[in-house]
C-alpha cells in the first residue's frame, strides 16, 4: 500500500473530546473510501477487563479491528497522569515502541490517525512527553479546541508548542463543550482570525462520532513520512 497518510490528534486540555473528534474523523474518512483507524498509545483509566474506554471508541469508529496491543500498546490501570501510572506500576513508556505500532498499523489501512493523552505537552516519562512522540512519528497535527471560556490562549499556546517542534498543524476543530459558553460566535472568530490553519468544523453539542463526520472538513491529503526518517 502507497501514499499512506496520517494525523496526530491533540486538544487544548484533557476531557476536551479528543477521542469524539478522532472517531469523527475516522467515519469522515471512511465516508471518502478509505480505509482508517486510530491508536491511543497512551491511555490511563482501565475497566475490570482491562480496557479503556477511549480505545474501544476508537476501535469501533475504525475500519479494521487490530490488536489491541497494536492500537493502545500502553495502558495503565489509575485514571491519573501516564508519567505518574507508568511509575506506580513499574513500567516506562518507550516511543520507539509506539513507533513500531505506528508503522505496523499503517501497512494495514489508508489512514492513521494518532490520538494524544491529555494536553501537547503532557509527560510520558522523565525524559519525554507527547510532543516528543508527535515529533518522532512525524505527523502533522490536527489541534481539537474545547470550546469554553480560556480556550483562546490554550489554543494559541498549543499552536506555539507545535510550532517549536517544527510540526504542521493541519487544521483545528472547534468542539461545543460548553452549550451554554457566552459569546461562542465571537470566541470562534477570534480563533479563526489567530489559528494558522483551516477549521474543520464545529461540533455541536449532543451529537455522535457519525452525525459530526458531516460537519468535518478532511485535512489536506498527502504522503505521510515514516517514523523517524
Amino acid at each position: 500500500m502507497t501514499d499512506l497518510r496520517g494525523w496526530f490528534i491533540t486538544g487544548t486540555d484533557t476531557e476536551i473530546g479528543k477521542t469524539f473528534v478522532a472517531c469523527a474523523l475516522l467515519h469522515a474518512f471512511r465516508q471518502a473510501g478509505l480505509s482508517a483507524v486510530a491508536m491511543k498509545p497512551v491511555a490511563a483509566g482501565l475497566d475490570e477487563q482491562g480496557r479503556n474506554e477511549d480505545v474501544e471508541r476508537l476501535l469501533a469508529a475504525s475500519s479494521i479491528q487490530p490488536a489491541r496491543s497494536l492500537v493502545n500498546p500502553y495502558g495503565f490501570r489509575a485514571a491519573i497522569a501516564p508519567h505518574i501510572a507508568a511509575t506506580e506500576e513499574g513500567r516506562s513508556i518507550e516511543l520507539p515502541c509506539i513507533a513500531a505500532s505506528f508503522a505496523e498499523l499503517q501497512t494495514l489501512a489508508d489512514v492513521v490517525l494518532v490520538e494524544g493523552v491529555g494536553g501537547f505537552c503532557v509527560p510520558l516519562g522523565a525524559d519525554c512527553d507527547t510532543a516528543d512522540l508527535a515529533m518522532m512519528l512525524r505527523l502533522p497535527v490536527i489541534l481539537v479546541v474545547g470550546m469554553r471560556l480560556g480556550c483562546i490562549n490554550h489554543a494559541l499556546l498549543t499552536q506555539q508548542a507545535i510550532a517549536a517542534c517544527g510540526l504542521s498543524l493541519a487544521g483545528w476543530v472547534a468542539n461545543r463543550i460548553d452549550p451554554a459558553m457566552s459569546r461562542f460566535s465571537e470566541n470562534l472568530a477570534a480563533l479563526q482570525q489567530r489559528l494558522a490553519a483551516p477549521l474543520l468544523g464545529v461540533v455541536t453539542h449532543g451529537t455522535t462520532p457519525a452525525e459530526a463526520a458531516h460537519r468535518l472538513q478532511l485535512p489536506a491529503m498527502g504522503p505521510a513520512l515514516s517514523p523517524g526518517t
